[in-house]
């Protein structure tokens, strides 16, 4: 069967229709000083560091009215859908909260030993001297589901309203100036109709808007179209699926490992590698990252982690535990050509992983999150001061800060691994030791869902579940908490007529087996296939967004429960 692109199959979506006029009557709207969309790291530091600057702004603070900061979160809680294997550069925390001791933050502890291998099938090869983007001296060992929550209390501690289980599902724009955002419904069935404790959806005005809203972010994407606000290279993403074990023997350092069992031939673009993190005494966490321009329709990162799993090296360290938390989410990997040209619109600003703040390199994106989020409460509290909704100070503050050099620096080092394992590591340790300059210019990158896939034999290399070391994508959903109602309406759009390739792409790429092909099909080899979804399986990693389709919001509270991720 021909290679065949998922982005030619576009899902029945228009940015257009999640943007427009408030349409509640005036003394129905819910009024906020000033509306954050996500309650992440970028969207809680916001939060805080706006309530930190009103403590000497007694004036704008009577402006902003009864609720001057409200977050609006689609999770049951704050952290609920936040997953990342994070190992944390403590300078936002320092800043955003200088007094505090490091006692008190929400981390593991501080890394003092790393290591890096390079895994065959068999053996795990130390790599020394280790490369300088795996360096974690001094960062430290974090959940960020626990990051969320404790930013969450610090923030309601100084009077943030936080909306949790509410979904924005639509941006306010009136006269090209953004005005809040619509709440979603609530109770409707399966086909949309209205149930018994159906509820509808608000508008949430607001003099300034912050869409922190995480990675393959609802609004934003949205708004980018909208506003003509996309960078010079489109949006990618990589998936990363986690779990963290329960293990006898504690782990004394952070491992990376690169290579086994992700395949080194440009012909399968098969980029990535695994982290295991230690938890304290008696926890780790341990995680597989893949790109998803991956040209494999069998490709599949949930089952690629099991796999690894079974490896004799990364067996030794989970030998006699128990597992006790997944999760699955996708990473912004564009880096600094994927950035958004600008930062801010009228009545707006966007921060964090929607914005393509990650570092992919080096691993990084939660301290950047966080800084943006500073970043734009002092904008806003500025203009607001002045009675201005322009605020494009945000936009200069990115440029000088230490997110726009970290991230230009290492703005060609996703790309050459296209050209396959040993000739992209070697490309990338140039521009490493360059900071970027060699080779420089600009690597154009393409969108994921663009990269053709075809039938390959990926599938056969993974393991059958044994429920002690190896586990099925259903009972990982379990693990997460997920907790969507089966008769709650469809909130992924995709074609339902394919290709097999196309098709089977979703199938394998979804950890949560949202996607299947019928039985039927699958024995007669049929060359066009229906998908059937199971729309109430979804974690909400954002998966189907890079290949293809398009992930829209749920109702408010549904999805994972996220507590340890």
């Amino acid at each position: 069967m021909p290679a065949v692109a998922p982005s030619e199959f576009p899902p029945p979506f228009d940015p257009a229709d999640v943007i427009g006029p408030p349409t509640d009557a005036e003394d129905e709207r819910i009024e906020v000083g000033i509306a954050i969309v996500g309650g992440g790291p970028a969207g809680l530091a916001c939060a805080n560091k706006v309530m930190q600057l009103l403590e000497d702004e007694p004036e704008l603070t009577e402006k902003l009215g009864e609720v001057p900061v409200a977050v609006i979160e689609k999770g049951k809680v704050a952290g609920a859908h936040l997953l990342s294997g994070a190992n944390m550069k403590p300078s936002a925390m320092e800043e955003l909260f200088p007094d505090l001791p490091k006692e008190e933050w929400p981390v593991f502890q501080e890394v003092t030993k790393d290591a890096v291998y390079l895994l065959t099938s068999k053996a795990a090869l130390p790599l020394k001297p280790m490369p300088p983007n795996f360096r974690n001296h001094g960062n430290y060992v974090t959940s960020v589901s626990k990051l969320g929550r404790f930013l969450a209390e610090k923030a309601e501690e100084a009077g943030v309203y936080i909306l949790s289980e509410t979904a924005a599902t639509k941006l306010l724009v009136e006269d090209r100036v953004v005005k809040g955002v619509r709440s979603g419904d609530r109770g409707r069935g399966k086909e949309g109709e209205e149930l018994g404790n159906f509820e509808p959806g608000s508008d949430v005005v607001a003099k300034a808007t912050v869409l922190a809203e995480g990675t393959v972010g609802h609004l934003s994407y949205a708004a980018y179209d909208y506003f003509d606000m996309h960078g010079a290279d489109p949006m990618r993403w990589e998936l990363g699926v986690k779990e963290v074990w329960e293990v006898p023997k504690p782990l004394d350092r952070v491992i990376h490992t690169m290579g086994w069992p992700l395949r080194k031939s440009p012909k399968y673009n098969e980029f990535g590698g695994s982290f295991i993190y230690p938890m304290g005494e008696d926890k780790l966490c341990i995680g597989l990252v893949a790109g998803l321009d991956y040209t494999d329709a069998t490709f599949s990162v949930h089952d690629a982690l099991q796999l690894l799993k079974t490896h004799p090296f990364v067996k030794n360290l989970l030998e006699g535990g128990k597992r006790v938390a997944w999760g699955a989410k996708t990473i912004p990997s564009g880096g600094y050509f994927a950035m958004p040209k600008r930062l801010a619109v009228p009545g707006m600003v966007v921060a964090g992983d929607a914005a393509s703040m990650v570092n992919v390199p080096t691993l990084k994106g939660v301290h950047y999150a966080m800084h943006a989020g500073m970043y734009a409460a002092e904008t806003i509290v500025e203009s607001l001061k002045q009675d201005s909704v322009n605020f494009e100070a945000y936009d200069e503050k990115i440029h000088k800060s230490l997110i726009e050099k970290d991230l230009f620096e290492s703005r060609n080092m996703r790309q050459p691994f296209s050209k396959g394992f040993f000739l992209g590591g070697a490309m990338a340790s140039a521009m490493t030791v360059t900071k970027g300059n060699f080779p420089g210019g600009h690597w154009k990158q393409e969108h994921d869902s663009e990269v053709e896939v075809e039938l390959g034999k990926a599938g056969e290399m993974y393991v059958k579940p044994d429920n002690e070391l190896t586990f099925a994508k259903l009972d990982s959903v379990f693990l997460s908490g997920n907790a969507t109602r089966d008769d709650a309406p469809n909130h992924v759009r995709i074609q339902t007529k394919v290709p097999r390739e196309v098709a089977q792409t979703w199938v394998s790429m979804c950890p949560a087996q949202v996607y299947e092909i019928p039985d039927e099909q699958l024995e007669n080899g049929a060359a066009e296939v229906d998908v059937h979804v199971t729309a109430s399986n979804c974690v909400q990693c954002g998966a189907i967004t890079a290949k293809g389709g398009r992930l829209t919001l749920p109702e408010g509270g549904d999805g994972p429960l996220y507590q340890e991720t």
